[in-house]
């Protein structure tokens, strides 16, 4: 396997034990396991300011570039948000537009990586179940390379997710239900797959680490005070938190910044574990209008948890209403459009404010998970419900 010369193989998350490039899946604990890289192979001064793909950093990626399956994802915009900024009572907003991605999603980011690294493995089949934005990612990525995928969604996904699925040319399998019943008929498939679930393939945490590495870049590498975000699965948060260490490790920036994980008030596990200073333990009945947010029990919980924890940063729980609210308002002040997902993070960032937990002098980062036509119909409701 042609690998970066960086990359030295995967570190179980519960016991630390080594894992070689060449293996596939999760570690003999049935826990996560992480990439893990040799900092001493890279040098800090050849990453790029401003790069055409995140596969500008492939010096921190499993693959070299020339290797890599890519749409061109990454290297999206920090938009200016000086109302929300006023708003919050600080000194600068910045919002990391990911619906500008292949298939509007930050989750293009880990596929990209997943699915390189499955065709370095020679997979003829790949699947995986998904909420709805990271079964399209994966059709997206697997049309890349002509290989077979198998989506399996809930027939709660948005119309949007599941037309995509199918043009791209997956076999899409619409299960009655929720993400949890999805991920259920799934593990009843009996041919044998190579997965693309988050955290049974370490790559899609991986990926969007470049994420953490862009927003430093922008910024003169530095870092900024808080970064905001939605978490469901547990994967972006995580990687995040891993990107900007990655950073510090590599004496690039100084230190990284506060995390602070945002959910929805009928689903907030990792939440609630922050807050009641606990395990993250899986929700009985789950009930958000968010599809991305409703992961009752995240494979990345712990994980993202621990990523709260380990830079002093925090978590809180939004209304539905609110994260509809402020994905319809920050669409209308800024132009571009964000999704539920963004609005989530942009509904936790003034719940935060109210909460004094950002300075006067700090800048802010919000992530805009997705773009606002993947829940167009579901912002059109709201307003319709306001009489607009």
């Amino acid at each position: 396997m042609d690998t970066a010369d960086a990359f030295v193989g995967l570190e179980c998350a519960a016991t630390g034990d080594r894992y070689r490039p060449t293996h596939v899946g999760r570690g003999d604990a049935d826990a996560p396991l992480d990439p893990a890289y040799d900092l001493d192979a890279v040098d800090p001064g050849s990453l790029p300011t401003d790069p055409d793909s995140m596969w500008g950093y492939d010096a921190l990626l499993p693959v070299p570039a020339e290797r890599a399956v890519s749409a061109g994802e990454g290297a999206t915009p920090s938009l200016p948000a000086d109302g929300l900024a006023a708003d919050l009572g600080v000194d600068a907003v910045r919002v990391k537009d990911e619906g500008r991605n292949p298939t509007g999603t930050v989750l293009d980011r880990g596929l990209s990586v997943a699915t390189t690294m499955a065709r370095a493995h020679e997979a003829d089949l790949l699947a995986l179940a998904a909420p709805g934005n990271a079964g399209q990612s994966a059709a997206a990525y697997a049309g890349r390379i002509d290989t077979d995928c198998y989506a399996y969604l809930p027939s709660r996904a948005p119309f949007p997710n599941k037309a995509m699925v199918n043009v791209h040319g997956a076999d899409m399998r619409v299960i009655g239900g929720r993400y949890p019943d999805a991920l259920a008929a799934l593990d009843e498939l009996e041919r044998s797959w190579y997965s693309l679930q988050e955290f049974t393939t370490p790559y899609r945490h991986d990926g969007a680490k470049t994420l953490a590495y862009e927003v430093a870049a922008k910024q003169g590498w530095t870092a900024p005070d808080a970064v905001v975000l939605a978490v469901g699965t547990g994967e972006v948060a995580v990687g995040v938190e891993r990107g900007f260490r990655d950073l510090v490790d590599l004496g690039v920036i100084e230190r990284p910044p506060r995390l602070y994980a945002v959910q929805a008030e009928g689903c907030a596990p990792v939440v609630e574990a922050v807050e009641d200073d606990r395990p993250v333990e899986a929700v009985d009945h789950p009930d958000t209008i968010c599809g991305e947010l409703e992961i009752p029990d995240p494979a990345g919980g712990e994980l993202a948890r621990d990523a709260v924890a380990a830079t002093g940063g925090g978590a809180v729980a939004v209304p539905d209403d609110d994260l509809l609210e402020s994905a319809v308002a920050l669409t209308q002040r800024l132009g571009t459009e964000v999704g539920a997902t963004g609005g989530a993070a942009a509904a936790g960032a003034w719940a935060l404010a109210d909460r004094g937990a950002f300075g006067g002098d700090e800048t802010v980062i919000l992530v805009n998970a997705d773009a606002g036509v993947k829940t167009a119909d579901v912002l059109r409701s709201h307003l319709m419900g306001q009489g607009v």
